[in-house]
Formats: C-alpha cells, sequence, structure tokens
C-alpha cells in the first residue's frame, strides 16, 4: 500500500467516503478558514478553486427510500438570481451573488461592491424522476426534493445464498 493511500483525496468522493472521520474534520476546517477570511480581499481556498473570492454555497444532500432532499445556503442571492437543473444523475445549481454596502457620513462617503457566479453539482447515485422535481426559495434557503423512480426500486433481483 502507498503513503498516498493513506491521505483523503478531496477530488474523488465514493458513498462510502462522505461520512469518513478526515474528510469530516477536512470539512470544518475549510469552513473555518472560509468564515474567517470572509470579510478579506482573499480567500484561502479561492486560489485552489482558479479566484480569489470564489462563493460556494454550503449544500446538504440528504437521501431516504422515497427522494433526495438538498439545501442550500443561499444569504444575499435573490430567487431570481437562482437556475436549478436536474436530469437523470445530477443537480446542478447556478446562481449570481450580488451585493452592494452604501455608508454616507458627513466626513466619509464607504461603498462596497461584490459580484460572483456560483455552480455546485450534486452527482445523485440512483435513479431519480426529474421531471417531478421540486424547488423552495426562503430566507436565503434553497429546498430541493427529487422523488426515486419507485420503478427502478423493483426491478431488482433477489440472490439466493447457498450454504456448503
Amino acid at each position: 500500500m502507498k503513503v498516498k493511500n493513506l491521505l483523503p483525496d478531496v477530488v474523488r468522493r465514493t458513498k462510502t467516503d462522505i461520512d469518513h472521520p478526515f474528510y469530516s474534520l477536512q470539512r470544518e476546517m475549510n469552513s473555518l478558514f472560509d468564515n474567517f477570511f470572509r470579510g478579506f480581499d482573499i480567500a484561502p481556498r479561492g486560489f485552489a478553486a482558479g479566484g480569489l473570492g470564489v462563493f460556494s454555497p454550503s449544500i446538504d444532500v440528504k437521501e431516504n427510500e422515497k427522494e433526495f432532499t438538498i439545501k442550500a445556503e443561499l444569504p444575499g442571492v435573490d430567487e431570481k438570481d437562482i437556475d436549478v437543473t436536474v436530469t437523470n444523475d445530477a443537480v446542478t445549481i447556478k446562481g449570481e451573488k450580488k451585493e452592494e454596502k452604501e455608508d454616507k457620513n458627513k466626513n466619509y462617503y464607504y461603498m462596497e461592491r461584490s459580484y460572483g457566479s456560483f455552480c455546485r453539482v450534486i452527482p445523485l447515485e440512483a435513479e431519480i424522476e426529474a421531471g417531478k422535481a421540486e424547488a423552495k426559495f426562503k430566507n436565503g434557503i434553497l429546498d430541493i426534493k427529487i422523488p426515486k423512480n419507485q420503478s427502478a426500486k423493483a426491478k431488482g433481483t433477489k440472490v439466493s445464498i447457498k450454504t456448503s
């Protein structure tokens, strides 16, 4: 076994890797640094992503027997600036964040603008009914529900186990 295999790989994740303690620790550390540097002109992970100040919304994905539920935190994003696309094997959330701050006083004038687009692709490992997907947006939270294809679930074949 190579030493490289003992370290978590950020790019390649399988369903069993998502709950691995190293990934959980890595996500928490990334979130900590992202939150710390959010108010500055630099973002440490922005360099790795190909640009400074890249906005990447936090996303929670839950799966049960009937459906997938995806929640995305999109503070400061308007509903008209969000695009959700559901295909047979993935959900794509695209959008644009526009933020302006202005402060006027007798002795000074302060204005700050930030613009940026984001795109998150969430792969789904089960057959879904894309046409029945629903999305709701309220208070900066995007909630997407995608039902699973029940006929695909019925296609399973039971395998008998033989004893020797």
